[in-house]
């Protein structure tokens, strides 16, 4: 539990605060600290009231995530521009943890320290792809989790209509609004994360995950679209780094494991099944959707005004793009009379396999993936000169059977007295005493205030530690400014805080969302301060509704504060 005194506690709930990327990974047990503090919010609890959520008690589980999920692609956006939560160095960071972490293993596990995973990102080279090209090598940024307020401010933000988040900020939401609106257990929740992505695993029906604002079911999964494709990239080429529920968690990195153990192997199980199909036609054509270079090898037959017409698969595939219709499933008459008869041959195209043939043949004789005999039987069908019929079986196997990296079971099980979250829903204040009662038995519970940032019950000093240490975005802005300047400019936004009764924004919030209770405008003055005059002394005072800074006891900046916060103590700015 929290130590004032130890600075390794001090570094972990003031990483509770910030939620970078970063953070998350050298402490997990923040993943569900932060699902909890959105599940403490009051915002989270408005979503039920609202007239999409009617009749939700009636829909199926599957029908009821589906929901969910229409809720969040309406009201948020996918979001990581490397401005929103400005930048820090490679050399920081590893300073900052170096007490936890070896750099040789963070190299390894980390994309923007030298983690190569998936490649994709680094044929396109990262930094490019992220914007960090125009910055030093050591330069990265600083991708913060937002809690769910800070994803709804989006809209007071220059150029959002909707809230926003990142991946981690999307799957966090994504699980405490799984619980606490569709009413999905939390024995069925996982939270999956990798070195370049954050996702959420719903062990229902034969399996969903989340992918930043979308739901993927089995069936997507393995439908060859370049959606897909994109959602299968984390778990096809990046170790998942951590798997977290209200257990607990384990950690590729860690010895220890604090998840349940049969939680964790309830999970693999069915991770396992839904990273599964056995070779159907439907799973052949997605394939080749996917593969599009072997689409030239084969054909189609279609019958047109009563007779046999044919006509290149590739340009079958290419109709797709403007019609709800597809090959391989129900649909594809529908499509392929969709197709002007003039675009047709009359006879056999030479040299291409009738992908019809296939159809008939899967209905008949079904490929088991995990059979080898089936597999041989397969290769003697698909055995043809336009291809190296070796090499694409392999291909398709590995389309149909993805392997999941998840940490390996072989850890020292360490028993955590779990969160029974799911029981306390009856009200928002039944949940939060119910995580206050915990607070001293269960870890998580506690950070999860910090992550929540109430700070009636949260330390300040991990609050002041992240507010005047992590927050680049308005000290850039800032940079020119004389004193008044920034005090004219902070005095004239919007007095109303993001964040409800006792809970403070951090200064970059404040100054990114242009609106801010006066003691949360106080404490992004004073980072500014600290940060542009470092020379000066900047002291915080007041009564909780009067907020006063002083400089070299001179010059003092008044704020007023509907929050009637204490002052913290003098002591909680020795960090």
């Amino acid at each position: 539990m929290y130590n004032p005194n130890d600075p390794q506690s001090v570094e972990k709930y003031s990483s509770a605060i910030t939620l970078s990327d970063m953070e998350l990974f050298i402490f997990p047990e923040l993943l569900f600290a932060v699902t909890l503090a959105n599940m403490m919010s009051p915002a989270l609890w408005q979503w039920p009231m609202q007239p999409w959520f009617d009749k939700l008690d009636a829909m199926s589980p599957y029908r009821r995530v589906l929901r969910l999920k229409q809720y969040i692609m309406d009201n948020f956006t996918f979001n990581l521009d490397l401005d929103t939560w400005g930048l820090t160095t490679k050399p920081r960071e590893l300073a900052r943890f170096s007490a936890y972490i070896d750099p040789a293993v963070l190299a390894r596990s980390n994309a923007l320290f030298g983690y190569e995973g998936d490649k994709y990102y680094f044929d396109i080279d990262i930094r490019r792809h992220f914007g960090l090209d125009k910055y030093t090598s050591d330069v990265i940024p600083y991708w913060k989790t937002e809690t769910i307020e800070a994803m709804q401010a989006f809209r007071f933000k220059e150029g959002y209509v909707t809230g926003a988040g990142e991946c981690v900020s999307l799957s966090t939401l994504y699980a405490a609004a799984l619980a606490l609106v569709a009413k999905i257990p939390f024995e069925s929740i996982f939270m999956m994360a990798t070195p370049l992505h954050s996702q959420t695993f719903i062990a229902i029906n034969e399996g969903l995950i989340t992918n930043n604002r979308r739901i993927v079911t089995k069936k997507m999964w393995f439908n060859g679209t370049e959606i897909s494709e994109k959602a299968r990239r984390a778990l096809e080429h990046e170790n998942v780094t951590i798997v977290a529920n209200h257990t607990g968690y384990i950690h590729l990195m860690y010895p220890e494991a604090t998840i349940e153990r049969g939680s964790y192997e309830t999970f693999t199980r069915n991770l396992h099944e839904y990273l599964k199909t056995d070779i159907t036609y439907e799973i052949l054509a997605a394939f080749l959707r996917q593969k599009s270079g072997l689409q030239h090898c084969f054909q189609l037959a279609h019958k047109c005004c009563g007779k046999p017409r044919y006509i290149e698969a590739e340009k079958i595939y290419s109709y797709e793009h403007g019609s709800k219709s597809r090959i391989g499933d129900e649909t594809q008459k529908i499509l392929l009379h969709e197709i002007d008869e003039d675009e047709y041959y009359t006879e056999p195209i030479p040299g291409r396999i009738m992908l019809d043939e296939f159809e008939v043949l899967l209905k008949q004789n079904p490929v088991y993936i995990d059979h080898s005999g089936h597999i041989d039987q397969l290769k003697k069908n698909l055995q043809h000169t336009c291809f190296n019929v070796q090499e694409v079986v392999e291909d398709l196997i590995a389309f149909c059977k993805s392997e999941p990296r998840l940490p390996d079971i072989a850890k020292t099980w360490k028993a955590a007295e779990p969160l029974l979250v799911s029981e306390h829903l009856d009200s928002r204040q039944a949940l939060i005493d119910y995580c206050l009662s915990m607070r001293d038995k269960n870890e998580t519970a506690d950070l999860a205030f910090s992550a929540g940032r109430d700070m009636a019950v949260a330390p300040w000093k991990p609050f002041l530690k992240a507010a005047l240490e992590r927050n680049p975005v308005s000290i850039a802005a800032c940079g020119n400014f004389r004193v008044e300047a920034v005090y004219n400019q902070l005095a004239a936004m919007n007095p109303l805080s993001i964040y409800e009764g006792t809970r403070l924004a951090q200064p970059d919030e404040v100054w990114n969302y242009k609106r801010g209770d006066g003691l949360e405008k106080a404490l992004c003055f004073m980072n500014i301060l600290k940060a542009s005059r470092p020379q000066d002394t900047v002291v915080l005072k007041g009564d909780g509704k009067n907020i006063i800074i002083n400089c070299n006891g001179k010059s003092e900046y008044r704020f007023e504060s509907a929050k009637n916060l204490p002052m913290p103590l003098e002591g909680d700015f020795a960090f």
